[in-house]
Order: structure tokens, then sequence, then C-alpha cells
């Protein structure tokens, strides 16, 4: 539950995301496009709290990377982790 995975992945990878996990992809060099092509297996994906998966996940998700994605400061990242644990918010 609220599992961080994480791949880098290299020109021609193929990455399968298990069913019923939060996903994002991450580009870390913006001097280099990325492409990627998804596909889905199901049209109605069911429904994941999203704070508690992307807060809360084990391992957290970098800081750098959440601060990046939502734009805000690393401290506020660290607040909202905070916030999200296992027995809390479910």
């Amino acid at each position: 539950r609220n599992k961080f995975l994480s791949k880098v992945l290299n020109k021609g990878d193929v990455f399968v995301f298990p069913v019923g996990l939060i996903h994002f992809q991450f580009n870390p060099n913006p001097h280099k496009p990325a492409v990627a092509i998804a596909a889905l297996s199901s049209q109605n994906p069911g429904a994941i709290t999203i704070a508690n998966a992307v807060f809360g996940s084990d391992p957290q998700i970098s800081d750098d990377v959440l601060a990046k994605a939502f734009q805000v400061e690393k401290n506020t990242i660290d607040w909202l982790q905070a916030q999200f644990w296992e027995n809390n918010h479910n």
C-alpha cells in the first residue's frame, strides 16, 4: 500500500505500473527531451487517495521531485509528508 517504486529508463526500456498504483514520470535532464507512450488496461481506474499515496509513500518520494512537481518550497513538502502516515488520514 502506497509503495514508491523508482526506475531509471533508457531508450527502448519498458516499465509496467502495478494496478492501482499512483504513477508519475520525471525527466532529470531538461536538455534532452523524453517521450513516453502509455496504455491503460481499463477505462475505469477506480479511486485512490492521491495525498496519501504521494506524501505517505514508502519509501518517500524525493523532496526535490515533489517540490518541482507541485512548484513549492521543500519545507512545504516536508510539512505535507509529516501529515501522512499509515495510521493517519485513511
